[in-house]
């Protein structure tokens, strides 16, 4: 149909905040920094990604709490009109454990920009 489908923007954000997350800490490369799960994402979809629009994915720190952070996102094509905008909640996770840990200190400290 000549648009990105709605599913897509959910890697669009993954990819964002993978890309961030190693930028910061180098994640997926550390065995001493808990995973993270995706617990909630939401999307408002403003206007079609057409197939060859350049997407900028705009991400930023909305809150955090002691195991689980808030990005919100905006997505905008190349003359910096919204494609959407978005939310998700990350939780720090123990995959062994199965269950929320909380944020180590260092962490915090990358996401917020406050040593």
């Amino acid at each position: 149909m000549g648009h990105a489908n709605n599913a897509v923007y959910l890697t669009y954000l993954e990819q964002a905040r993978l890309n961030h997350w190693r930028s910061l800490w180098g994640f997926g490369s550390r065995r001493d920094v808990p995973g993270v799960i995706l617990a909630r994402a939401e999307i408002d979809f403003r206007r079609p990604a057409r197939y060859g629009d350049v997407l900028d994915i705009r991400i930023g720190l909305a809150a955090i709490g002691r195991t689980s952070f808030t990005y919100e996102y905006e997505i905008a094509d190349e003359a910096g009109s919204l494609a959407a905008t978005a939310k998700s909640v990350l939780v720090m996770y123990d995959y062994v454990t199965e269950k929320p840990v909380p944020i180590p200190e260092e962490i915090r400290a990358l996401l917020t920009g406050k040593p």
